[in-house]
């Protein structure tokens, strides 16, 4: 038999009152807006009879106006998806909540077997039953009795209770989630519940005034409220007003104290009095790069002396089937070029306040301090904002970055990006970037190489481009064998023996794992990625010779090298993940992974494990989960209805490993600038879990350590508001005289706490196996 579960009142006290108060404004209460919905009127919540999250089920409903045009149980076609662990207990409803939709019978699919049974979400729309019209509050009848079931008592207790409606109110409650991208027939119940509304409005305009109306429509388009209400109810009191601590008007409360909305995230700061005009200079090399050895002879006759001190390589080592196509290098540059170091401020010193330190370093090695009271990233967009150029400079050009800062975003800017606070202190810098204007870039698909310098306004150019195209046309294949060469030793299963210390023993991770799942259990997550970090002294590391070695060992599309010496510092990061990307088009990108599996030892067992990831429901679960996640995160930049994901769960093979990928897109905003679309998406969905919030605090809580610069992002910010970062996974952060390596995985209700600690040791074996062979 099933506990009872209180919903605690701090999570859903806004919602409370707005149930309580707005008796004539409609509402469709969606996962935990529906269980707040049967709390409210009295109904129990209590423990599913098992987590439900990023799983599939089928659905009959009983027509009303919700469910229009949609068809209804067995192989209709009208499948759901569902993210909860809790559900309102179907025989504590009172009687003005009336049942309006349930599970079948057919039990739980995962996505594939969905589309493998039926049909795909997108298509549909078809198999559409006969429904009632959209008058289910009709001015005659002011109850919804006559759409409810006639299930028997003994088959309804076999299904799970998944809609409810108010007899009297324009109230409707969904425990599924319409607005998933697995769905179907999402689209159709938001376009039936505007209509709902359209129609109560409609019925309703003699029963308020004008100024009234106007309110109540303004507050309908408010995006959410930080300020909490405690309310007990209606069950506990017949006159819930009487019980309520607070008499104002809620809708005035909700409109002058919504304090957490995008708005309040994003900043629309006025255009800055000092404007940097800046020129791009740049030639082209046909299909050099491959007569001159590739991008490793390259970047190491460029800018490999003096141990490749302040030098950058965005790296695309992994170019087959089209996954990446440039790679970017560079070191210390012209007039232009400075270092941005920035750490947050450190909550245990006296006197803490929000924001942190930058340290900028320019070309001529002077330095300057300051501090960020509103942080680094609004910082960052003051300096992208203050840039003007000439679009025509980058006519001919394939690529999106011209110049402008290349470096990493820490995990613990998360604080910058809407979450509350970083229980841990990071070791190393909570944001590094270089301000380059003379690099070059390698376009793999062609083998072209373009050498690029920028200057401010009208001034000399820097003889770089010369230098540069001299020693290119100098350079031959074998120009990059003075470094030191390394044999390729076979791998071998990862042994910690020889250095490498766990912050978390086996026993410690699964302990953590365990609970995880009963943060899922108790519906407080869906999906929890829990991450641990390994370390390892590396005295006297060659690290450039150790990244060379990595990336024949595990290339990757999002790879990367940097070098901040100051800090000793260096970041060899073999990612294959990208966060996000901002085009010239204004197109949005994030490419998450979700779902990891062994490569295998043959042919026949490397297919053989490909299709077990391909067909495993816990990594569909998990995968379906952040894509739902990122496609919120996108819409609150992205022009309304341009969101859309064009791959879903597709398998990728890299050198040790498959992985399940989903892709991503919007169109931004043209009121938006870069850093807006990242601060809305930090850290990415895949390292935080689902809901993000209230996932990065459980992980803060179980997480021993700062993560630091892994879960964070590595990439550029061009100065024409273009950028591309990658997720940093698979990274060995060299970080005085220690390298470390992060890792982890997601946790979900179908999670097995053993295997969890073996993937985690599997998605760091290529790193440390590199560490291990090179010393």
């Amino acid at each position: 038999m099933c506990s009872r579960y209180r919903i605690p009142l701090n999570l859903t006290g806004i919602c409370l009152r707005l149930l309580l108060e707005c008796r004539d404004i409609p509402i469709l209460g969606v996962c935990l807006g529906h269980q707040a919905l049967g709390y409210v009127h009295g109904a129990e919540i209590v423990h599913a009879s098992e987590p439900v999250h990023g799983r599939m089920s089928e659905i009959e409903h009983n027509g009303c106006g919700l469910f229009h045009n949609i068809p209804s149980g067995t192989e209709s076609g009208f499948k759901v998806v569902r993210y909860h662990s809790l559900v309102i207990d179907a025989d504590s409803l009172p009687k003005e909540l009336v049942p309006i939709a349930w599970t079948t019978s057919t039990g739980l699919r995962s996505f594939v077997e969905s589309q493998n049974s039926d049909i795909i979400p997108d298509a549909c729309e078809r198999r559409i039953r006969p429904s009632i019209s959209f008058g289910a509050f009709s001015s005659e009848s002011n109850n919804a009795t006559s759409c409810s079931f006639s299930h028997s008592d003994e088959l309804r207790r076999k299904k799970v209770l998944m809609g409810i409606q108010h007899s009297t109110r324009p109230h409707y409650g969904l425990q599924f989630h319409p607005e998933s991208i697995a769905t179907c027939h999402g689209r159709q119940i938001f376009e039936n519940f505007r209509e709902v509304t359209r129609a109560y409005w409609q019925r309703s305009k003699s029963r308020f005034p004008s100024e009234r109306n106007a309110l109540y429509a303004a507050c309908m388009q408010v995006p959410g409220v930080s300020q909490v209400f405690g309310v007990p109810r209606s069950g506990m009191s017949g006159r819930n007003e009487d019980m309520l601590p607070y008499r104002g008007n809620l809708l005035e409360d909700i409109a002058e104290k919504n304090c957490f909305s995008m708005s309040s995230l994003l900043n629309f700061p006025e255009s800055p009095l000092d404007v940097k005009h800046l020129k791009l200079k740049w030639k082209k090399f046909h299909q050099l790069a491959a007569r001159v050895g590739g991008a490793r002879n390259i970047f190491c006759e460029l800018f490999g002396d003096k141990r490749a001190e302040n030098t950058f390589w965005l790296d695309s080592s992994s170019v087959e089937k089209k996954r990446a196509r440039f790679s970017i290098m560079g070191g210390k540059g012209g007039s232009l070029w400075k270092q941005m170091t920035f750490k947050l401020s450190d909550k245990s010193d006296k006197d803490f306040k929000d924001g942190g330190y930058l340290s900028i370093e320019d070309a001529q090695g002077s330095t300057r301090s300051m501090y960020l009271e509103k942080g680094f990233l609004d910082f960052l967009n003051q300096e992208l904002l203050s840039f003007g150029y000439d679009e025509k400079d980058f006519e001919g050009l394939p690529f999106d970055f011209y110049g402008g800062y290349i470096g990493y975003i820490g995990y613990g800017l998360k604080v910058e990006c809407g979450m509350s606070s970083n229980r841990h202190k990071s070791r190393t810098p909570d944001a590094c970037f270089f301000f380059t204007d003379h690099f070059l870039v390698i376009d793999h698909r062609y083998d072209d190489v373009y050498i690029m310098s920028v200057q401010e306004g009208n001034t000399t150019p820097a003889p770089w481009l010369d230098y540069t195209e001299h020693k290119l046309l100098q350079l031959e294949a074998s120009a990059a064998r003075n470094m030191k060469q390394q044999t390729s030793l076979r791998s071998s299963p990862l042994q910690y023996k020889p250095g490498f210390l766990a912050e978390k023993s086996r026993e410690e991770y699964i302990e953590n794992v365990h609970k995880c799942l009963d943060y899922i259990k108790d519906g407080e997550s869906y999906e929890l990625c829990l991450t641990t970090q390994l370390r390892k002294q590396v005295k006297e590391l060659d690290s450039l010779g150790l990244y060379i070695h990595l990336r024949e060992k595990n290339p990757a599309p999002y790879a990367a090298w940097l070098n901040f010496a100051n800090e000793k510092l260096c970041i060899c990061s073999s990612s294959p993940e990208r966060f996000l990307r901002l085009d010239r088009n204004g197109i949005l990108e994030a490419k998450p992974i979700k779902g990891t599996i062994a490569r295998g030892a043959t042919q026949e067992e490397d297919e053989l494990h490909k299709m077990q990831l391909q067909y495993s429901e816990k990594d569909q679960a998990e995968n379906l989960m952040i894509v739902d996640l990122l496609r919120n995160d996108l819409g609150r930049v992205c022009e309304p209805g341009s969101v859309h994901v064009p791959r879903l769960m597709d398998v990728e093979s890299y050198a040790t490993v498959h992985t399940m990928v989903s892709t991503v897109r919007g169109k931004k905003r043209s009121n938006i600038s870069a850093v807006d679309c990242v601060r809305a998406a930090f850290p990415g969905g895949s390292m935080t879990g689902a809901p993000k919030l209230r996932s990065i605090e459980i992980l803060d809580s179980l997480e021993s350590c700062s993560r630091g610069i892994y879960s964070g992002s590595i990439g550029f910010f061009s100065y024409n508001q273009t950028f591309d970062l990658n997720i940093v996974i698979r990274t060995i952060v060299i970080h005085e005289d220690e390298a470390s390596i992060g890792g982890g995985g997601a946790i979900v209700a179908l999670s097995n706490p053993e295997d969890e600690y073996d993937e985690m040791l599997l998605k760091t074996r290529a790193p440390a196996q590199a560490v291990i062979d090179f010393q």
